[in-house]
């Protein structure tokens, strides 16, 4: 096997993983729950969306969380942004990245955004321009990347298309999402070997979804394909609110055991997190779903 020496994982959590949440968690243990993270090694954290409250209710306390947050040096901490009101407010945070999103795939793009693929690239433009303007680093995320539950297959140029009007808009970074967990080791090989050579492997991260447990398998032909960015959410927390069905990311701590355990660092400390998910898991009041935290809480 091509291993690497080193794998980056982002985390996602706190945005990705509390927006599916219908219990309302507490501002301050949001906080609490992200200084926790800002303990474990990571380098990235994504700390909320500038949704509005209509849409995400979970994340109505972003501008707060975001200024209450202590912030670590070393740690790049970002969160989405769908518009320029969104951006407006994420720097009044100075948040140090900008996120951005839209679908491959047009019937999920009009679920989650409310427009078309072709009306949602002038309105993203904006954001990334005034986000640059503010010095601060843009990422992009692309949903359904590997099927849609609306459409059901995505055409792959459609796809490769989405992400280079992405990157020609000035992102930094882009992820690809299988947002609703269907992605098997084949597809995602046949697919990373389409794009080779479209895009540098420095500016690609992967967002695996767990729904039928493939996550962890995807993630590891990824790496052979000379991947090394992950976005993880700690626990298995999350899913997609225009997904039915869609469980959480693949959780940070199965990923951190799996790299360890084969050799390859992630900087990530794995008692630290393995507390800071026993901590989020009593706010939701309820078990997280990764195999890490199960052994955890039956070791209680």
């Amino acid at each position: 096997m091509n291993l690497p020496k080193q794998v980056i994982i982002k985390e996602v959590g706190p945005r990705d993983g509390l927006q599916n949440e219908k219990e309302e968690i507490k501002t301050e243990d949001k906080i609490e729950w992200i200084n926790q993270l800002s303990e474990t090694g990571l380098s990235y954290i994504e700390m909320t969306s500038f949704v509005h409250p209509k849409w995400i209710p979970q994340l109505k306390d972003a501008l707060e969380v975001s200024k209450s947050v202590n912030r670590k040096e070393g740690i790049t901490y970002a969160a989405l942004c769908p518009n320029m009101k969104g951006l407006e407010r994420a720097l009044e945070a100075d948040v140090d990245e900008v996120s951005i999103f839209m679908s491959a795939s047009e019937s999920h793009n009009k679920k989650n955004i409310n427009k078309s693929i072709d009306e949602t690239y002038p309105v993203l433009k904006e954001v990334v321009d005034g986000a640059k303007q503010a010095g601060k680093s843009v990422r992009g995320y692309v949903s359904t990347v590997f099927g849609c539950p609306y459409d059901g297959h995505v055409d792959k140029q459609q796809v490769i298309d989405v992400c280079k009007n992405l990157f020609d808009m000035g992102i930094d970074e882009l992820s690809l999402g299988d947002t609703i967990g269907v992605a098997n080791p084949k597809q995602v090989s046949q697919f990373l070997d389409l794009i080779e050579g479209e895009f540098s492997k420095d500016q690609i991260a992967l967002h695996f979804h767990d729904t039928r447990g493939m996550a962890l398998a995807n993630t590891l032909v990824s790496i052979e394909k000379g991947y090394y960015i992950f976005d993880g959410s700690l626990g298995g927390l999350g899913g997609c609110p225009y997904a039915k069905g869609a469980s959480g990311n693949v959780a940070t701590d199965d990923l951190v055991h799996m790299l360890h355990e084969m050799g390859i660092d992630t900087g990530l400390n794995m008692d630290r997190l393995l507390d800071a998910g026993m901590y989020i898991q009593d706010k939701i009041n309820k078990p997280l779903p990764s195999k890490q935290m199960n052994i955890c809480s039956r070791e209680e």
